[in-house]
């Protein structure tokens, strides 16, 4: 550590013994730095913050709010390109001394560097521009800058308001040209379809219609043969009903009683073997007992006797009829679906060229078709999105701040520049003092030439200074102390006339 000591104690004699020519130095960097830094132009910067809004519940509905977002992501990206530089260019001062087109390239790329549009938040955009042009003065940079940036906030207006018409103008008129070619071709197209069917009704909507017609006959049939055997089944039924039920009613006591009841024990007997009861079973032989009795009654009967007209067996003999009839249309259904079925495969394999027409002909007819609804729907939709950009923008343009009118330039921080430059010059100084006492084969202390040597310093001898070299060594330090608070004063004076000179600016 005390050798460290004792190396900075060197090197602040070294430079002390020579502290004229570290001065100089300071001097004559200090005056260049300075003079430099005075030739570097002033760059004023403007401000300006713009808001876009984009919720509308129109656009919502119409599905167009997601669009004007990428339209102002585009926008963001390329307003600073160099066709809306140009545009900034010509329509300001940039432009005045600008009369080739190389001239314009080197004022566009200059330009690039210094304009910026940054998203702060997502609808909120700010706009900067900073212009340093040494041909200008101060005030004239300053009002510059204010009309660059009031220059981008107009492009940026034009390109989403206004660009965003213009485009759905140009979609409009496309669609509508679009969409009178297809209709020119939709009816060429309808017209050799009706004179194909005029020709081919059994053809009509070509072969994979046909074919779909075919598939939609079986598909009918089954239904039809699933309805007969319902019929079918129903009508057994109700012959089975028709069977049990008597034509009369027994009216016992009365004259014809017997054989009426005969019939309705004889109908209550089959009825019970309909279930599955034996002759055996005790219900079976004592209905047949009473058949018997009631047979011979009847025989005693006169020939003219009968009972009652049984209402029951009426009504199920007009619910038969109706069911029969039923059952009978369904195999008419069924006959003609098997005709038609028939004819329409016989066709097909008859006349296979006739059917490929048919099948080509209603192709093109669907798809010009298609495509005209599709053209047709999207122009009415592009039409109701003009009406929202003419009469409601999704696209709310508000300026927050206007551009800013500059009172202070914005680089370089030109009194932070003299400070650095006076700093430098004294280091400067002390560095070529330094550099010039190491190149001298001196020793400031008995300990440095005893380290270097490694030999033992038996002792040292002081320097004897006369009251003359006194008087002399102190008028010369009050001169040195002169000239080092000299710089320091122009230092001084410099920052004072740059706060004067950046103030009149305003």
């Amino acid at each position: 550590m005390q050798e460290v000591f004792d190396e900075i104690r060197s090197a602040l004699h070294t430079v002390w013994n020579r502290r004229w020519l570290a001065l100089a130095v300071a001097w004559g960097v200090c005056i260049v730095g300075w003079l430099f830094v005075a030739t570097i132009p002033n760059s004023y910067e403007s401000r300006a913050r713009i808001y876009v809004e984009l919720d509308d519940v129109l656009s919502k509905q119409l599905e167009i709010s997601g669009e004007g977002r990428q339209a102002i992501t585009k926008v963001r990206q390329t307003l600073t390109s160099a066709v809306n530089l140009e545009k900034v260019v010509r329509a300001t001062q940039l432009g005045e001394n600008v009369n080739t087109q190389r001239e314009m390239q080197s004022a566009v790329d200059s330009l690039t560097d210094h304009v910026g549009v940054v998203s702060t938040e997502d609808n909120l955009f700010e706009l900067t521009a900073t212009i340093g042009n040494s041909s200008m003065t101060d005030a004239e940079n300053a009002a510059l800058a204010q009309d660059v940036v009031q220059k981008l906030i107009d492009i940026f207006r034009e390109e989403n308001v206004a660009g965003n018409r213009g485009q759905v103008a140009d979609t409009l008129a496309f669609l509508d040209q679009q969409l009178e070619e297809r209709k020119q071709e939709l009816e060429a197209a309808e017209q050799r379809r009706l004179a194909f069917e005029a020709q081919n009704p059994e053809l009509i909507g070509g072969v994979g219609t046909v074919t779909t017609r075919i598939n939609a006959m079986r598909d009918e049939m089954r239904d039809v043969d699933s309805d007969i055997a319902a019929a079918s089944s129903s009508l057994a039924a109700i012959d089975g009903q028709i069977a049990s039920t008597p034509r009369t009613i027994a009216t016992f006591g009365a004259e014809g009683g017997a054989r009426a009841a005969l019939a309705q024990a004889q109908s209550q007997l089959s009825a019970m073997r309909a279930r599955g009861l034996t002759d055996s079973h005790p219900d079976i032989q004592a209905q047949q007992r009473q058949v018997a009795s009631l047979r011979e009654q009847a025989a005693k009967e006169p020939s003219g006797a009968g009972g009652a007209a049984n209402p029951a067996y009426t009504s199920l003999v007009a619910m038969r009829s109706e069911r029969q009839a039923n059952y009978q249309a369904l195999q008419a259904r069924k006959a003609a679906l098997q005709s038609d079925i028939s004819r329409l495969i016989a066709n097909q394999a008859e006349e296979p060229a006739v059917a490929a027409e048919a099948n080509r002909i209603s192709r093109d007819y669907e798809v010009l078709k298609d495509k005209y609804d599709e053209l047709l729907k999207d122009r009415e939709e592009m039409r109701l999105r003009g009406q929202v950009e003419t009469e409601r923008s999704a696209f709310q343009f508000e300026v927050i701040d206007p551009p800013t009118a500059p009172t202070k330039p914005a680089a370089p921080n030109r009194p932070l520049l003299l400070v650095v430059v006076l700093l430098a010059g004294f280091a400067a100084g002390a560095a070529v003092a330094f550099v010039m006492g190491q190149l001298r084969s001196s020793f400031t202390t008995s300990e440095k030439l005893e380290r270097v040597l490694d030999m033992p310093v038996i002792g040292t001898i002081s320097r004897s200074i006369t009251a003359a070299d006194r008087r002399r060594q102190r008028v010369q330090l009050k001169k040195f102390f002169a000239a080092s608070g000299a710089l320091a004063g122009v230092c001084l004076l410099l920052l004072v006339v740059e706060v004067i000179q950046v103030g009149s600016v305003a």
